[in-house]
């Protein structure tokens, strides 16, 4: 996976979690909602990138 990607999926991940604590914050849930889908996706993408690198090497 090449920094780049690394990098975006690193800051998706973090806008869902600073999303879903705005969400939290104001009580608003569909934006909380949002926020950790967001996060989950994130987090997915870096998973899969880094189990894809360990099969290359």
């Amino acid at each position: 996976m090449s920094l780049r990607w690394e990098i975006k999926n690193k800051v998706q991940a973090l806008k869902g979690w600073a999303r879903q604590r705005f969400g939290r914050a104001t009580g608003n849930r569909r934006q909380q909602a949002e926020g950790k889908t967001d996060r989950i996706a994130g987090n997915l993408k870096q998973a899969g990138g880094k189990a894809g690198d360990a099969f290359k090497r």
